[in-house]
């Protein structure tokens, strides 16, 4: 008895803790930005009752400030991270299953059905892999010997984080001279090796040299999987991945695969109407927009343990969707697209309540 007690007390003071730490951190986005809008005392009273009738509880502002002030647009609907972070996604989500679902080195095995980028070598918990088979680290050396061009990434890792291009002859590769051994070295132990995905003329001209990746949101309820939003993200002129925090962008894509008017990258950037290589956005259509979706519907059903979840896909030279990653624990694109769970916000809420918070277990 004591010791849960001591887990619950453990939890809250936790979860306090953390919530200050994502008010604090956003306050100081907010201030960088450089149109800062105050929300009226109406719009206040609007989304505390609004919360309280659906949480039982009050909610930081400084959210729907934030994004009222990037897009001057106003939603008693913009979900607080504070919310989503420490109530809602270990509701959604089953935090324990999170890690091994998540990591990307088993993702053909989850989804076998759907094109993905080939992957020449894996290293899971320090061992190498090539073709389903367990191999010695020499012989993954030897496959990367000799890459015209590669992508090596972590594969638990998330925000393009240590995601690199890389092009290999007799072993050195382009990263500072360093032989692909120490390339290994430096990501230690879960990580791939794979092909650079051959983008559809219309998705490469976004931006040539980053894969330009379409970022589904989806939230399964009974046996419905919802499409919550969609959002491209473009890269940087001359930067690999497409990632706000490489200066990339990001913009709404409309349900019938046409872009919106506006762009939006890091807090303190404008918004922008074309991209870094002059690409008007609004109405620039992606093409086979509705298979993209359709396929991160059917993947979906493959997720048990996860209501929702996020999707990256690439579109192929031949128009066909191709599955990058997924994501259990996703931010959210509400600068881009707008409340992230529009129409379906009360539902999701009122649902997710019925459940018990898995992440208590994870403070």
């Amino acid at each position: 008895m004591f010791m849960n007690l001591y887990k619950r007390c453990l939890a809250k003071l936790t979860k306090q803790v953390s919530i200050h730490s994502f008010v604090s951190e956003l306050t100081r986005k907010y201030h960088k930005l450089h149109v800062r809008r105050e929300l009226t005392r109406a719009q206040k009273q609007e989304i505390q009752a609004y919360y309280k009738q659906l949480t039982g509880h009050r909610v930081p502002l400084i959210w729907h400030k934030f994004l009222y002030s990037r897009t001057n647009v106003y939603s008693k609907q913009y979900i607080p991270l504070s919310l989503y972070r420490t109530e809602l996604i270990g509701r959604m989500n089953q935090f324990w299953m999170m890690e091994a679902y998540a990591d990307k080195n088993i993702s053909d095995l989850l989804f076998p059905d759907v094109k993905q980028p080939n992957i020449f070598v894996r290293n899971m918990n320090g061992y190498f892999y090539a073709d389903g088979k367990a191999i010695t680290r020499e012989e993954a050396e030897r496959i990367c010997n000799n890459l015209e061009a590669a992508i090596i990434k972590p594969s638990m890792s998330t925000r393009g984080h240590g995601v690199r291009k890389i092009r290999v002859q007799n072993g050195i590769t382009d990263l500072n001279g360093k032989t692909i051994g120490e390339v290994f070295d430096s990501y230690g132990q879960d990580f791939l090796v794979q092909e650079v995905v051959q983008q559809h003329e219309a998705m490469s001209a976004l931006n040539p040299t980053s894969a330009n990746t379409i970022r589904l949101l989806t939230y399964r309820s009974d046996m419905e999987v919802i499409l919550l939003y969609a959002v491209i993200r473009i890269g940087q002129k001359d930067q690999v991945i497409d990632n706000e925090s490489s200066g990339g962008i990001s913009a709404r894509i409309n349900l019938d695969g046409t872009l919106a008017k506006y762009a939006y990258g890091a807090p303190g950037n404008d918004m922008v109407e074309k991209t870094d290589v002059g690409v008007t956005l609004e109405g620039y259509t992606i093409p086979n927009f509705d298979q993209v979706v359709a396929t991160a519907k059917r993947l979906h059903y493959r997720l048990p343990y996860f209501n929702i979840a996020a999707w990256d896909f690439a579109v192929g030279k031949d128009g066909e969707p191709i599955f990058i990653e997924w994501n259990a624990n996703p931010d959210l694109s509400q600068t881009a697209y707008g409340p992230a769970f529009g129409e379906n916000t009360e539902r999701i809420i009122r649902e997710a309540y019925k459940k018990n918070n898995s992440r208590n277990e994870y403070w």
